[in-house]
């Protein structure tokens, strides 16, 4: 008896004209937008069906691979306590629970257990589940805290007695999840989102134990392009109201013993400047890219003259140092720079007799500061890890410049020595002659046939610099003979803020072209070959992916699109899309005629055509904020019509989660499991 061949679903087609700039655009799929439509769902589930068919013969292999995942991960773990106001926080987690249990420690760390929230309990009955913004109130008697249970990053804000361990009657909708705390312990500071785009645009002041509806409006982001926030600064003196896009930067401050006075304004948004802002002793110390610091330096000024025309130097700006971020202790100025793509961390005393670096020895590393809160100390906190070296996290002591390693993450399952493993750093050349960083990972021994199986992945959006870094889950593929390989493309700012300039707005297209030329270089260099490489990104990483498919299909056996934007140009006229208005600077505005023409250039969904394509697995949430499910559902529909391969083509639709998928530790862990799942069984591998 003959096997009878599962068909795909096909979705049908309604066409519609989408008119502008005296261009037409039909798009058949333009009706999977109705979220709520059953016809809709049952199309998503129809297409969750088909991939459950398709993949059904690696279930076990998925399972296999989940359980070997989660046996390297210490299920009964603890975060490195940092103190903060007289406690010492800490995060921990249990043996077989997905969520964190919060805890604090009075004083000492011998001091009894204090719980604060058990997020396993919190968690029974939602399929989602998260909690954010924890945020103490200065006599550590009050916290406030923001819940979501859809995933849509729409916070509820509650505030929880610490003292008597009860939930306050204080609940608002609507909100980012974070909030602060004015001195007086009663004066609440938050931001709410808009409904419909979800753009966070208005803060609000809220007394304890009032009514919402007595809340007062304390500023509204009238620019649709810009969010705000609201936090307050390490000196714990001034309440900090910021606005941000793309390009620009405006900050109010208040003091927070003063909270019913007004916020004044820091400097006013001028377009295309960028600044942030740290304040100690009679000083703002401002980092900023004004005058074409392209690369950004760091100024002071003076708290009652924050002006732009009284900014000071302090740290020039450089061509070949890029600086990401300052952190401020009561002797010392931490600076975060990046320079040739790597991570520098230079400590700087205030009275100037000392200015050096911490040593870091190869090239495929990340380091970072982490939790640094209190002002008077002289420890340091940081993070270190490399694509071979399990994450640490190190108390320097920027006095005695000694290190006391708290806590190095630990790989059980008694089978990961890092002595296996094999990092380097290499260089293609871009179509315009531009040399592309890639930062790879594979076990020893492999020799370079073109025989390995390699997956590449790049993200290449918004400035956002994919470091060389650790994971525990990338060794399952790592252990079976893959290489993996991170390529920092234009679009990221691995080699400085010029890299990002370079791959966004009318340079976009570097980003996919930049990843195809190290592509290219991999297969010429026989790392890998085309029967063997396979490409993933996320995101606006997915976008990449999509991109590239149109451009180079004949490159890669398979791809992984995750949350992919695929759609650019409809939704980047959709200006009731969370994101799109605040988006325009990154991409560009398609209502202008040129970005319009760039942007169908290279949109995926648009220049989908009839070719060959790899094998593609794509996923999606259902009630994803960042990326609407309808873009890879339309995308998905289009390639079913249009591509001539016989090749897999599968739509997993999480019909409970959002933009980051799963919520519990371990339920993520089955994401990555069938991801893997599919790569591996693409190229035979089934254990």
């Amino acid at each position: 008896m003959t096997q009878v061949k599962v068909q795909p679903p096909i979705a049908k087609r309604i066409p519609k004209e989408l008119k502008i700039h005296g261009d037409v655009r039909v798009d058949d799929y333009f009706w999977l937008n109705q979220r709520e439509d059953q016809e809709v769902l049952d199309y998503l589930n129809a297409e969750n069906a088909y991939c459950d068919e398709l993949t059904g013969h690696t279930k076990e292999f998925q399972e296999q691979l989940f359980e070997e995942m989660k046996s390297r991960i210490k299920e009964d773990d603890q975060s490195v306590p940092y103190k903060y106001n007289g406690y010492w926080y800490i995060v921990k987690y249990e043996t077989g629970k997905d969520y964190p249990i919060y805890i604090r420690k009075k004083e000492t760390l011998e001091a009894e257990d204090e719980l604060l929230f058990d997020c396993n309990e919190m968690a029974e009955g939602h399929d989602y589940f998260r909690l954010v913004g924890l945020n103490v109130s200065p006599d550590n008697t009050l916290i406030s805290f923001g819940l979501d249970t859809v995933g849509r990053r729409n916070y509820t804000l509650k505030v929880k007695n610490l003292v008597t361990n009860e939930i306050l009657p204080d609940s608002i909708e609507n909100t980012t999840g974070s909030a602060s705390w004015a001195n007086d312990n009663i004066t609440l500071f938050y931001t709410k989102k808009d409904t419909e785009t979800l753009r966070s645009d208005k803060i609000y002041k809220h007394k304890l134990g009032d009514d919402e509806a007595n809340d007062t409006l304390v500023f509204h982001e009238a620019d649709d392009t810009f969010g705000v926030t609201v936090y307050k600064s390490k000196s714990r003196k001034y309440l900090v109201i910021a606005c941000y896009s793309t390009l620009t930067n405006e900050y109010h401050i208040l003091n927070a013993d003063t909270p019913d006075e007004s916020f004044k304004l820091f400097q006013e948004r001028i377009r295309g400047v960028e600044y942030s802002i740290s304040h100690y002793g009679d000083n703002f110390y401002v980092v900023t890219n004004s005058d074409n610091a392209i690369n950004f330096k760091l100024m002071k000024t003076s708290e009652t003259a924050t002006g732009i025309e009284n900014w000071q130097e302090v740290i020039g700006h450089r061509e070949d140092v890029l600086i990401e971020d300052i952190d401020i202790f009561k002797d010392f100025l931490v600076v975060s720079e990046r320079s040739n793509g790597l991570n520098e961390i230079r400590i700087i005393r205030w009275d100037g007799t000392e200015d050096y670096y911490l040593p870091f020895d190869n090239e495929t590393y990340t380091a970072y500061t982490g939790t640094n809160v209190d002002f008077d100390t002289d420890i340091l906190r940081y993070g270190y890890n490399s694509l071979t070296t399990p994450s640490s996290t190190i108390d320097f002591n920027m006095v005695a410049k000694t290190k006391t390693v708290k806590k190095e993450q630990e790989v059980l399952g008694g089978k990961f020595d890092k002595e296996n493993y094999v990092s380097e750093r290499i260089w293609a050349t871009a179509d315009d002659g531009t040399k592309i960083p890639m930062s790879m990972v594979y076990r020893k021994g492999i020799k370079k046939d073109g025989s390995n199986p390699l997956l590449q992945y790049a993200y290449g959006s918004y400035g956002s610099t994919i470091d060389p870094y650790f994971s525990t889950i990338r060794l399952s593929l790592l252990d079976r003979g893959f290489i993996y390989v991170i390529s920092h493309v234009r679009g990221g700012e691995y080699l400085g803020r010029q890299w990002y300039e370079d791959g966004k707005l009318l340079t976009k297209t570097n980003t996919f072209t930049d990843f195809i030329a190290c592509s290219k270089h991999l297969i010429s260099e026989k790392y890998t070959s085309k029967e063997h490489l396979y490409a993933l990104g996320g995101s606006a990483g997915g976008l990449l992916i999509g991109a590239v498919i149109n451009l180079a299909p004949q490159l890669y056996n398979g791809v992984i699109a995750a949350v992919p934007f695929v759609d650019v140009v409809t939704t980047m006229l959709d200006d009731s899309i969370p994101l799109t208005t605040g988006e325009y600077d990154e991409w560009g505005n398609p209502n202008e005629e040129e970005y319009y023409n760039y942007m169908k250039s290279y949109s995926p969904y648009d220049n989908v055509k009839a070719q060959d394509y790899p094998n593609i697995l794509v996923t999606t949430g259902l009630h994803d904020s960042q990326v609407q499910y309808w873009e890879p559902a339309k995308w998905v529909a289009k390639l079913r019509l249009l591509k001539t391969d016989s090749n897999k083509l599968l739509l997993k639709t999480n019909m409970t989660a959002g933009h980051g998928g799963a919520s519990g530790r371990f339920e993520a862990l089955k994401e990555d499991a069938e991801e893997y799942a599919f790569l591996l069984d693409l190229e035979n591998i089934n254990n």
